[in-house]
C-alpha cells in the first residue's frame, strides 16, 4: 500500500510499500526486538511479551482501533520494519499514538520517514481523523528526524513512565483532519 506521491497504491520514490500485519510478521516483530531498538522504549522484551505483542498488532485492524503494517522495499517482502498507529488517550481527549522501527543494515536510506507518511494517508484512507502523536526519546536524534521529515510538528518535551522508569520524550504531532488547500504538519517546531 503505497505509491510514488506518498498516499496508498504502489511505490514510492524509496521504494517502500506497506502490507497490514499479518500472522506471518511476528518474525520482523522478534527482530526488532534489540536493545539497539527496545532500550529507546523501555528495554527488550521476553518472548512471551513479544508474542502478546504481535497478537495486538493482529487486533488492530479488525477492531478500527489502529492499524500495523509490515514495512518493506524491493527485494525484500519479509519486510524490513514495522509502523503503525493505535488510539490512546493524551491530556484526557482521544488522540492517535505512532511508532515505527527500521533494521539496521536499512537505516539512511529514507525508508523510515517515507514509511510515516505512509501510514498517515493509511489513516487518512481509513477515516481516521485525530491527531497521530510521536514520542520519541529526546535523545534519540534518528526518530526525531523521521518525525520532522514525515511532515510532523514538534510540540515540545514530556515525561513517560516506560518499563519502571521515566523517559523524556519529544511530542510530535501530524493532524490528519486538516482545512481544504492547507498542509497537514509541517517543518516548524513549536
Amino acid at each position: 500500500m503505497s505509491s510514488h506521491d506518498g498516499t496508498t497504491g504502489g511505490t514510492t520514490d524509496a521504494g517502500v510499500e506497506l502490507h497490514p500485519w499479518s500472522e506471518g510478521d511476528l518474525d520482523l516483530l522478534r527482530r526488532a526486538n534489540t536493545p539497539e531498538l527496545m532500550n529507546w522504549v523501555g528495554g527488550v522484551e521476553s518472548d512471551e511479551q513479544v508474542r502478546a505483542r504481535h497478537e495486538r498488532y493482529l487486533r488492530l485492524a479488525p477492531d478500527g482501533r489502529g492499524q500495523q503494517f509490515r514495512i518493506t522495499i524491493a527485494g525484500h517482502p519479509e519486510g524490513v520494519g514495522i509502523v503503525g498507529y493505535w488510539q490512546h488517550e493524551w491530556r484526557g481527549a482521544p488522540a492517535l499514538e505512532s511508532g515505527w522501527s527500521v533494521e539496521a543494515e536499512y537505516r539512511g536510506r529514507g525508508i523510515a520517514p517515507a514509511a510515516v507518511r505512509l501510514m498517515l494517508e493509511a489513516a487518512r484512507a481509513a477515516g481516521e481523523t485525530l491527531p497521530v502523536h510521536a514520542y520519541p526519546s529526546v535523545d534519540n536524534p534518528a526518530s526525531n528526524a523521521v518525525c520532522r521529515k514525515a511532515g510532523f510538528t514538534l510540540l515540545g518535551e514530556e515525561d513517560f513512565e516506560v518499563g519502571g522508569g521515566v523517559l523524556r520524550t519529544n511530542d510530535w504531532v501530524a493532524e490528519l483532519a486538516h482545512a481544504p488547500g492547507r498542509p497537514s504538519g509541517g517543518d516548524r517546531e513549536a
